[in-house]
């Protein structure tokens, strides 16, 4: 893109901002509610993908050329879910300028819990010593912090007085969970955290209205079939390996090339704006090339697309999160920019978002 593509683009792109303040303007200016801080955990070991690919007899370059991840995080011997999530939680809270003693709420998507119960959200609570806030896990797979999003929001808007701050966040220890020989799999998955600070803003900035949408129909595309009340753990679910992630790669991708672009389409055509007027994209990304490569069959280029997912790989419900943190941190969002989040996984599950972005909470901050 041509400097001159890039000053049009931005000009466009403030003017689907006013447009749309001209459309509400005959609302009363309400308080919203906008992420005020994000941040990222990453396990220290990481894994290059021609390391992985050798080890089962591939070519080096079979993973990166396919899926575009170049690496990925593996969470140390005794570090679960609940560790890598209150290190990407303390780092939100620090670029938000707040403390823990500021949440009310915390709110954690995830597949890979650290026990079936309780939920690994009271978990973080402790570590993170805020005791003021409730805590609950959402489950909805790789579409977990858009669900976490909307708890949030809903949660927020019905207080009076209390603590005006909650955390969303997407935590994935994938690598617990996986079969070694099962290259669909392998090649794909990794483990990180990261996490979101929502809290008060005012009008017109802030998160829009939230769509979500499941289709159980196709909920064992993706899945992890043994260690639940249907097949509870036993030296059968054992050896047949329930206890690792099972997926239909052609129907994921599938499902992957329809959502995405589907997506992208609501949520604009629900704004009144057109695609290109879309500062920021930030989408799940399972298959980073993958995704990227449906910029143009969504109506985008692809400099509108925060795609982070090369040196991380599928990180679950973490991703979406991660892939908006990177962005706060390299590219810079500035206030009034619109920015989609679009988010898909098992279930099936989807959900989108469109947020005017706030100006910094503090100085130096979100």
């Amino acid at each position: 893109m041509t400097w001159q593509q890039a000053g049009r683009r931005r000009a466009d792109q403030r003017r689907a901002v006013r447009r749309r303040e001209v459309r509400h303007r005959a609302r009363p200016p309400q308080p919203g509610w906008a992420i005020r801080g994000t941040g990222s955990y990453l396990p220290s070991q990481h894994v290059p993908s021609s390391d992985l690919a050798l080890a089962m007899g591939l070519d080096p370059d079979w993973i990166e050329r396919r899926t575009g991840i170049r690496r990925r995080h593996l969470a140390a011997a005794g570090q679960a879910a609940s560790d890598l999530a209150a290190a990407a939680a303390r780092r939100a809270l620090e670029q938000a300028g707040l403390t823990p003693a500021d949440l009310g709420l915390i709110v954690l998507g995830t597949s890979t819990p650290d026990e079936l119960g309780p939920s690994t959200a009271c978990r973080v609570q402790a570590l993170l010593g805020a005791h003021r806030a409730a805590a609950f896990d959402v489950s909805a797979a790789c579409t977990g912090f858009v669900f976490g999003l909307q708890a949030a929001v809903g949660w927020l808007s019905t207080q009076r007085g209390a603590a005006p701050y909650a955390l969303v966040i997407g935590v994935e220890v994938y690598s617990r969970f996986l079969d070694p020989a099962d290259r669909a799999t392998t090649a794909l998955f990794g483990d990180g955290a990261a996490a979101a600070v929502v809290g008060p803003v005012p009008w017109p900035y802030g998160i829009g209205p939230i769509t979500l949408g499941s289709d159980g129909a196709h909920a064992g595309d993706v899945l992890i079939p043994a260690g639940g009340s249907r097949a509870p753990a036993s030296p059968g679910t054992l050896s047949a390996l329930g206890h690792t992630i099972h997926m239909d790669a052609r129907a994921v991708r599938d499902f992957i090339e329809r959502i995405f672009p589907r997506l992208v389409a609501e949520a604009s055509e629900a704004a009144g704006i057109k695609p290109a007027d879309l500062a920021l994209v930030v989408p799940h990304q399972p298959n980073p090339r993958l995704v990227a490569s449906l910029a143009a069959q969504a109506g985008l280029d692809p400099g509108q697309l925060a795609i982070a997912g090369r040196d991380v790989g599928n990180i679950g419900a973490a991703s979406l999160p991660h892939a908006l943190d990177t962005a706060v941190r390299t590219r810079g969002i500035r206030p009034g920019e619109l920015v989609l989040l679009a988010g898909f996984g098992a279930g099936l599950t989807w959900g989108h978002t469109l947020i005017t972005w706030p100006p910094p909470a503090n100085p130096g901050g979100n």
